[in-house]
């Protein structure tokens, strides 16, 4: 390939002036499942019809704005594997609370820290101080209720999930199925 073509591709993507917005899209997936699907696109237009067709394919359908947002709270999520650490769980518990946690959950395999969203930063900070690794560790939207599925419903939501995140624009997708 000629220098002059490398240098013009090069040239064009640095003074480009394309701005990507962040749009949020909520809808129902099959049997109800409340779904948040969060893009960043340069084209508003391209990227609404491609979660709408995501969702129509799905069994799903698109909504509009507030109508499940309202079913889930924005909360900072930090996942630690409980083998990755040789803290007991009391322990733990004591550091993340002090740090300012508003919950700790204990599973077989992990802990789960959640915090509110403006203290995150400072709880995951002082985790990492204390030598902690992190399965995830992020700001998300949580579900206060959940939807259990049967089969046919769980493969057609497992379908919406896959054919949204398939499509560039789209950076997270939450839901509230009960997996």
């Amino acid at each position: 390939m000629p220098n002059d073509t490398i240098n013009n591709a090069i040239k064009k993507a640095s003074t480009s002036n394309e701005n990507y917005e962040e749009i949020t899209y909520e809808g129902y997936g099959p049997n109800g499942v409340a779904v948040i699907v969060q893009a960043a696109t340069d084209n508003k237009n391209r990227t609404a019809a491609d979660v709408r067709h995501a969702f129509d394919k799905s069994g799903g359908n698109l909504g509009t704005t507030g109508c499940v947002s309202y079913m889930f709270n924005k909360k900072g999520v930090i996942v630690i594997e409980k083998a990755s650490t040789n803290m007991d769980e009391d322990e733990l518990m004591m550091l993340a609370l002090d740090a300012g946690a508003e919950d700790f959950v204990s599973t077989d395999e992990i802990y789960e820290i959640t915090t509110d969203p403006s203290d995150f930063t400072a709880v995951r900070e002082k985790l990492e101080e204390a030598g902690l690794e992190f399965l995830e560790a992020e700001v998300q939207m949580v579900p206060t209720t959940t939807v259990k599925l049967d089969e046919k419903g769980t493969e057609k939501m497992e379908r919406l999930i896959e054919r949204l995140e398939e499509l560039d624009d789209v950076a997270n997708i939450y839901h509230n199925w009960e997996e």
